[in-house]
């Protein structure tokens, strides 16, 4: 017979969950997948409901999430409290290059006999490391400063 964990065993696990809870890593990939949810809900609103062609929908759907996200990201992900016009500009730009990735490797796979389906899938992966580097290393990189 097993004996139940003690309050301190629990609370060493407890304390393990909130510390990685508290990486910026973990937290950026929880907004993405909310995020992704999102997205799928404003599609079905925007075309859906609306009946906004999707051509539109979409747009308005992916600009609606990028903005959005981009503020969680700031203040949530990074805890960053300096938000400009020139953090957002550099997360647009972002957004619409990782876009730029995943169509590229997916019509790439797609060439080399990944069927589309199944190349789109595998496309996310590039895309989400560009976005992973581009703000971890670029937009909200840590600044260093230089030695006095």
């Amino acid at each position: 017979m097993q004996a139940d964990p003690t309050p301190r065993t629990t609370g060493a696990w407890a304390h393990r969950i909130k510390a990685v809870s508290q990486l910026p890593l973990v937290r950026w990939l929880a907004a993405g997948l909310g995020f992704m949810g999102l997205n799928s809900l404003l599609l079905y609103l925007f075309i859906g409901q609306l009946g906004l062609r999707v051509a539109i929908g979409s747009l308005v759907a992916a600009e609606v999430c990028t903005l959005l996200r981009f503020f969680v990201n700031q203040y949530w992900v990074f805890r960053s409290r300096d938000a400009g016009w020139r953090r957002l500009w550099q997360y647009h730009l972002a957004n619409g290059t990782a876009f730029v990735v995943w169509w590229c490797a997916t019509n790439v796979l797609e060439h080399f006999g990944v069927h589309y389906l199944l190349a789109g899938i595998l496309a996310v992966g590039f895309s989400t490391g560009f976005s992973m580097a581009s703000n971890f290393l670029w937009i909200w990189r840590k600044k260093t400063k230089p030695p006095a």
